[in-house]
């Protein structure tokens, strides 16, 4: 299976939970007692669907197959008053940053951000009331029982958003893979063609005094991701969670100011809320760069955002960049 394939952030599923068992309508009959009352025992309940966030898990991969999720229905009641058993759960270990949808309305479900964390996704039916509950002074032999409840069925979406402390953004090529491989432990496919990271790729940052925060390589984006051109949503969703955004505009671009300006436009068609995280300009490949050359991209740039020029071959300014990152991870909030 290719690397490509192996990172799986979107699932369609059918998944209904269980049924609720039916209460009973049964009277006490044994060789003592001819005529007794009411003991007709409650149904079980339905099955629930969990999902359980599970920090080893990276990917979805695991539920490539998990087309029907049906979870078991809850047992009938019986006599003596008995209750029925209630159906088995089904839990779905999830990663961490994992969204669950209803596909028609689109509406957010579930939202699992930590480990061990377990919802009750879709819940299944409770069971009836045998007609022993119904028994009152005036009413001693109830005649009636409730059926058990129906659980819920429909088509679910569930989605992964990668979580990370800061995000990369930048066209193909900017050099996002070889800084992640420069700062972190992270291998990420080098190579020098569009598009050449088609999955996320975290790494964790070692920062002073044992110190470190996560990073997140993330596919390139072209003009237009938004309105689904190349790799659209599927890059942009996994930028949502991240409180920082690094762009990477290499040396050798032929307008800094304006490549740094489509990338914003981007997210801003996307969604505006990512205008409201905070920005960091990092200008890669400049070990070839003198002061003067530097100062004229300088004067391209926002002047209202930080940056800093690096390379990540010779390792110049990541020293600098790592302090910038982590003090805008830890500025205090306003």
């Amino acid at each position: 299976m290719s690397e490509r394939n192996n990172f799986i952030d979107y699932i369609r599923i059918f998944a209904r939970s269980g049924h609720g068992g039916a209460g009973v309508r049964h009277f006490m009959r044994n060789k003592l007692t001819a005529m007794g009352g009411p003991d007709g025992g409650d149904g079980g309940r339905g099955g629930h669907i969990i999902l359980r966030g599970n920090s080893n898990l990276w990917t979805l991969l695991h539920l490539r197959y998990f087309k029907n999720v049906l979870a078991e229905n809850g047992e009938n009641g019986s006599k003596d008053n008995c209750t029925g058993r209630d159906g088995k759960d089904i839990i779905i270990d999830v990663p961490l940053g994992t969204v669950a949808r209803d596909e028609e309305t689109g509406k957010i479900e579930a939202e699992i951000l930590a480990d061990g964390q377990e919802y009750i996704w879709i819940r299944g039916g409770r069971g009836g009331l045998g007609n022993g509950n119904f028994a009152t002074p005036t009413n001693q032999a109830p005649d009636h029982a409730q059926p058990g409840e129906p659980g819920i069925e429909g088509w679910k979406n569930i989605e992964l958003k990668v979580l990370a402390d800061v995000g990369l953004v930048g066209f193909p090529n900017a050099g996002k893979s070889t800084l992640l491989s420069s700062i972190t432990a992270a291998k990420p496919k080098i190579a020098n063609y569009a598009f050449t990271t088609l999955i996320p790729q975290l790494g964790m940052v070692e920062y002073r005094d044992s110190k470190s925060f996560c990073i997140a390589d993330l596919p390139g984006i072209i003009e237009g991701a938004a309105e689904g051109k190349g790799l659209g949503h599927r890059f942009l969703r996994h930028i949502e969670r991240n409180s920082v955004l690094l762009f990477l505009i290499p040396a050798d671009s032929n307008d800094h100011g304006k490549e740094f300006e489509i990338l914003r436009q981007e997210l801003r068609n996307y969604n505006e809320d990512m205008l409201q995280k905070d920005f960091i300009i990092a200008i890669s490949k400049s070990d070839m760069l003198d002061d003067e050359l530097k100062e004229a991209i300088s004067k391209e740039l926002p002047a209202n955002i930080p940056h800093v020029f690096i390379s990540s071959v010779t390792n110049k300014g990541l020293t600098e960049l790592k302090d910038l990152l982590w003090d805008t991870l830890n500025k205090p909030v306003k």
